[in-house]
């Protein structure tokens, strides 16, 4: 039994926030799309976010072992409980199947069926910008195919004022009866019936775009606001933008893996920019001032100190990225390269001589 706890690395008292800050953590780690990411793991702590994140699901899987509507060890294949939901048991310790059965059928009468829509699913995409992009910040609008609002009957699955009338696949119930053979014998299993999807009624006249649930397949354009400083690999999450649920149940969420490309000058180590530059001998003997693009195409002056150690970076501070979510910035560090000397003039060796000998 896998322990989602300890793969997100929390405590079984975790809130949800708490849930969520530490699989936003992991997939930023772990996402395939990042460099050293890792896909199994990213999965794995995905599966693990997507039980404890549900209120049902944790529940369950706190009970039993596992979230999938089986007991442990008792789960998948024809001897499990596939298809029930024990997620209305109440908390504390389960007792003999006796108990547990009893606690199930008691709870298959349609006065306890909570009518609900589908909420809409959450989608993921990548989101590819430039390092410039990242250091300034963008406003982008983004648009890819997924359920959206009937237009036809605004989401309302019909027309409501032509009235409603009890649902003829269940008769007004909200539920239809089904029988399971199992290990254990014939069970009966009363379900949120498909064509009402529990709610009892239909609209007489129904939407024929939709055909009654308020949605249908189409383009969706979000606009993207990216913050300056975003890092490679960072997941941007816009609330409500994901698929748009049944008859206005709620959107799912949109969650932006962002991927910033190389850059052909400057390299990003944390809010820091690293820059190459070539310099001379005689810029280092006689300590010149060179010249440095910035991020921002500006062409700044830094001078060589003496004593200079060309193995470490020459740091000019606040000229790197932008700290996310906080104030200042990064450095700009020089990585500094001594450019080989051609043939020196017999004027020029007589001098450099005549240093060595001062």
């Amino acid at each position: 039994m896998k322990d989602y706890y300890k793969i997100l690395g929390v405590e079984k008292t975790a809130s949800e926030e708490e849930i969520k800050k530490a699989f936003r953590k992991l997939a930023h780690q772990h996402h395939p799309d990042k460099q050293g990411g890792n896909e199994s793991k990213f999965k794995e702590a995905n599966e693990a976010y997507q039980v404890l994140s549900d209120k049902q699901k944790r529940a369950q899987y706190d009970r039993f072992g596992t979230a999938d509507g089986g007991f442990g060890g008792f789960g998948g294949g024809p001897q499990g409980f596939e298809g029930f939901d024990f997620s209305g048991f109440q908390s504390g310790q389960v007792g003999d199947l006796g108990d547990i059965f009893e606690s199930f059928f008691e709870g298959l009468g349609v006065q306890n069926r909570r009518p609900t829509y589908r909420k809409g699913s959450d989608l993921e995409m990548s989101m590819e910008i430039s390092l410039e992009d990242a250091f300034s910040g963008i406003t982008r609008e983004v648009s890819f195919d997924t359920f959206i609002v009937c237009a036809k009957c605004s989401g309302k699955g019909g027309d409501l004022s032509a009235g409603t009338k009890n649902c003829a696949t269940c008769n007004g119930r909200g539920e239809v009866r089904e029988e399971r053979q199992t290990f254990f014998g014939n069970f009966a299993q009363n379900r949120v019936c498909p064509t009402c999807n529990g709610h009892r009624q239909v609209p007489n006249k129904p939407c024929p775009e939709c055909k009654g649930s308020g949605r249908t397949k189409g383009a969706r354009k979000v606009r993207v606001e990216i913050v300056a400083g975003v890092q490679n690999g960072q997941i941007v999450k816009m609330a409500g933008a994901g698929e748009t649920g049944e008859k206005g149940s709620g959107n799912g969420d949109l969650y932006l893996h962002i991927k910033i490309k190389p850059h052909n000058i400057f390299t990003r180590q944390g809010d820091d920019l690293i820059v190459k530059k070539e310099i001379t001998a005689w810029d280092l003997l006689l300590e010149r001032k060179i010249e440095v693009q910035t991020i921002e195409g500006k062409k700044i002056k830094v001078e060589l100190p003496s004593g200079l150690n060309l193995r470490e970076y020459l740091k000019v501070a606040g000229e790197g990225m932008p700290r996310f979510g906080s104030f200042g910035r990064g450095a700009l560090l020089i990585n500094l390269t001594l450019k080989s000397p051609g043939k020196l003039s017999h004027k020029a060796q007589k001098l450099i001589e005549e240093a060595e000998g001062a």
